[in-house]
């Protein structure tokens, strides 16, 4: 694509994200799920409260914002689609990366009803899962046990025995891969907060950036959190190797992926094969967040 056809994408874009945009953001009808003002002070409350959602599009039937192509996928909650995880009790997840896709990994979100349990990850599988809303009880084989609340997560090493319980609900956004072992190197339970890890240097950029996983050889991904402020965008036009899975926890902005340029918001998350083109800037008149899994410490062969 010619750079005059990339910029009249770009305008189309942001016109069209002028469009959804009201005086506190994306619109800000009632979503699908009701929510009340006690409901909404809540961190990442957007995430399962989207503001554009299907009760907007009424008119508009069979609308999604979510794309799928060779490259990348942007998945929005509106095709959301829930049903029963396996292995565990009253519990439903959407899909929004799987192997499907092109992707070596899988990433879901869980909504975890009144006395839910999780089961288990396959032989070898590692998990990672992040507290989008609500609270869970993790207990591992020894009996030890940890309350993660919203904005807490943790890392569970390949084969490692433990359980996820829930009383009233909570949702999750978790991953899960086949764990690319070296020898001799193992990896370990790991808890904690976004809060709890220091803000990194990151040179020839202004967005803040943590990371909730040791960068040691033994881990083979890692989970970002990358925050920024409204007008701040990503210097570098990202090329490269690495696999990426993207929910974006708070805010607004614009995501370029491939030759495409679409119009983001919290909930929504994307998928990002290796050496697609990537870019994002932050709108709006708050913060964007978002956790981004990347896979590194291993050969590409």
């Amino acid at each position: 694509m010619h750079s005059s056809q990339s910029l009249l994408v770009l305008l189309i874009a942001l016109s069209l994200l002028g469009l959804v945009v009201g005086e506190d953001g994306f619109c800000s009808a009632g979503s699908v799920i009701s929510s009340s003002p006690s409901e909404s002070n809540y961190l990442y409350w957007k995430v399962t409260n989207p503001t554009l959602s299907p009760s907007h599009l009424q008119d508009l039937p069979g609308f999604t914002r979510s794309v799928y192509k060779r490259d990348h996928a942007l998945i929005t909650p509106e095709s959301h689609v829930f049903s029963p995880l396996p292995e565990w009790t009253n519990t439903l997840a959407a899909y929004l990366i799987t192997p499907a896709m092109g992707a070596h990994f899988v990433m879901y979100l869980a909504k975890m009803q009144g006395n839910s349990e999780s089961g288990l990850p396959s032989s070898d599988v590692e998990r990672f899962i992040f507290v989008v809303e609500g609270s869970v009880t993790m207990t591992n084989v020894s009996g030890a046990s940890h309350t993660l609340k919203v904005d807490s997560y943790a890392y569970l090493s390949p084969n490692f025995k433990h359980s996820l319980k829930c009383e009233a609900s909570a949702t999750l956004i978790v991953f899960e891969r086949r764990h690319a072992s070296l020898e001799n190197l193992v990896t370990e339970q790991i808890v904690g907060s976004t809060d709890q890890q220091p803000l990194l240097e990151t040179p020839g950029e202004i967005f803040e950036l943590r990371k909730l996983l040791p960068t040691s050889i033994p881990y083979d991904f890692n989970i970002h959190i990358m925050d920024f402020q409204p007008g701040e965008y990503l210097n570098v036009k990202e090329v490269h190797y690495n696999q990426h899975g993207l929910l974006l926890l708070e805010g607004q902005g614009i995501y370029r992926l491939g030759d495409s340029w679409y119009p983001v918001q919290a909930g929504d998350a994307i998928w990002m094969a290796p050496f697609v083109p990537q870019w994002y800037a932050a709108l709006g008149k708050t913060r964007s967040r978002y956790l981004l899994y990347k896979d590194v410490n291993r050969n590409p062969l």
